[in-house]
Order: C-alpha cells, then sequence, then structure tokens
C-alpha cells in the first residue's frame, strides 16, 4: 500500500475542512515527504485539544489519539515540546467552537 506524503495529505485535510465550513490553518510547515502531522483544535473558548496519529498494533490500523487537552496556553506548550523533538512536524490548527475536527471520518487514519 503506497502512503500519502504529508503534504498531499494535509492540502486534502484543509479541503475537507473547508468544504464543511470549519476553519484550518497549516501553522508549522513538516518534512513534505514524510514529515509527521499534529492536528490542534481550538474551540475558541480558551480550550484546546492536539490530536497524533497513532499505529494501533492490535488492529493493525492508524488512528488519531488525543496527546493533550485543557488550557489553550497549556496545550500549546505541548505542541511546541513537539515541533522541538520533531523539526520535521506539521501542525495543523482546527478553530471550531462545536469541537468538529473531521479525523473522526473515514479516510482521515
Amino acid at each position: 500500500m503506497t502512503r500519502l506524503t504529508a503534504e498531499f495529505w494535509v492540502q486534502a485535510y484543509l479541503t475537507r475542512l473547508r468544504l464543511q465550513g470549519i476553519p484550518g490553518f497549516v501553522v508549522a510547515h513538516g518534512d513534505d515527504t514524510a514529515g509527521t502531522v499534529l492536528v490542534k483544535l481550538n474551540t475558541l473558548d480558551g480550550q484546546a485539544i492536539a490530536f497524533q496519529r497513532s499505529y494501533d498494533l492490535m488492529s493493525n490500523e492508524r488512528r488519531w489519539i488525543e496527546l493533550v487537552s485543557g488550557d489553550e496556553r497549556e496545550v500549546d506548550v505541548s505542541v511546541r515540546k513537539q515541533q522541538d523533538f520533531d523539526p520535521d512536524l506539521w501542525v495543523i490548527e482546527v478553530e471550531d467552537r462545536q469541537g468538529r475536527h473531521l479525523l473522526d471520518e473515514p479516510g482521515l487514519a
């Protein structure tokens, strides 16, 4: 199975968000080919959740898991730590008061 490049996945994800009327932005541009993607959901009430993709050995599938949640400033600190650890990291910020991020939809894992 061929893997999509990080840049292609990010552009497809941003398009899906846009089609649903959900603002999404590239906050950090990682490696175009093999960069890891982190998605920060900002609910515009001072709270946020950061998601990262994980591989589940039991089900043999990739899925999105919560990395950290809570006060947006604290989530931002955690995201910056991830960026310090991985300079190839993409960071996408999604802004939605309803908490929609679309990561649980088919085709986004």
